[in-house]
């Protein structure tokens, strides 16, 4: 196969989703990880994609909602390692004592791991999470009542209003970041992050780079909301300054480079 034609594939690919990790590219095109890595940099050069952490993702405004909705077991095995470093990174936010919000998603997961056996009192929406915490952590753990949505991964109780609860940050991730504010498409997960932002002093968004890449058509938070967001390395200049000219304080985790 040529590179003409691994690129055509590629490029066709994104049509169909917002990213693709390198592993993927590999068992879609059946060729080694340095040659996809070329194709991405050569693509990228030209403009016709965006090289972000672990692969390649559509160019801004080219991802539609239904295209990047994915259920939590899928997105929990995209850019992982950037996940962790972000988590790490957040959780040094955390202090002893500290009451924390930490909603349902794969890296508001890692960050669960991370504190799950420090002292604090812990909410979560996250069934994934709660499932781990109850077999591995010590930290107080209060889990939200109400039905399971198992694509999402989330206990919600559409009548309950919030939960009864008050915390010094809420920490929370997003389908998608624009200048608007956070992009979600699952109506469910905009409600439980409406209700949930009301209930701490803080809003922190944890969001790998690839997130400035995907716009969903609803806004759930304006930008103006976050305090603070914690990003991968991967974070474009324009993207830097997108954030820090609404007020966001914008903390990088180094994930050691592109894999």
């Amino acid at each position: 196969m040529s590179d003409l034609d691994r690129h055509r594939i590629i490029t066709d690919l994104l049509r169909e989703r917002p990213f693709a990790s390198v592993r993927d590219l590999q068992e879609h095109l059946g060729v080694s990880a340095a040659t996809i890595r070329r194709d991405i940099d050569k693509l990228h050069d030209t403009g016709r994609v965006r090289k972000v952490y672990g692969g390649i993702s559509a160019h801004d405004g080219q991802v539609t909602d239904r295209l990047s909705a994915r259920p939590y077991d899928e997105n929990r095995d995209i850019a992982v390692e950037a996940k962790r470093a972000i988590a790490l990174k957040a959780s040094a936010l955390i202090r002893d004592g500290d009451s924390v919000i930490v909603h349902a998603g794969s890296t508001c997961y890692q960050l669960g791991i991370e504190i799950a056996r420090r002292n604090v009192r812990l909410y979560t929406n996250s069934m994934p999470l709660a499932a781990y915490l109850g077999e591995h952590g010590t930290c107080h753990v209060t889990v939200a009542g109400g039905e399971l949505y198992r694509e999402p991964g989330i206990i919600h109780d559409p009548n309950s209003g919030g939960p009864n609860f008050f915390a010094s940050r809420f920490f929370v991730g997003t389908q998608g970041i624009s200048s608007d504010g956070l992009l979600e498409s699952h109506p469910l997960l905009i409600k439980a992050i409406t209700e949930l932002a009301s209930c701490s002093d803080e809003i922190v968004l944890l969001a790998d780079s690839r997130k400035l890449s995907i716009h969903p058509r609803n806004v759930v938070l304006p930008l103006s909301r976050i305090g603070t967001i914690v990003i991968d390395d991967g974070l474009s200049d324009a993207g830097a300054k997108m954030l820090e000219d609404a007020g966001v304080t914008v903390l990088i985790a180094n994930t050691g480079g592109f894999n």
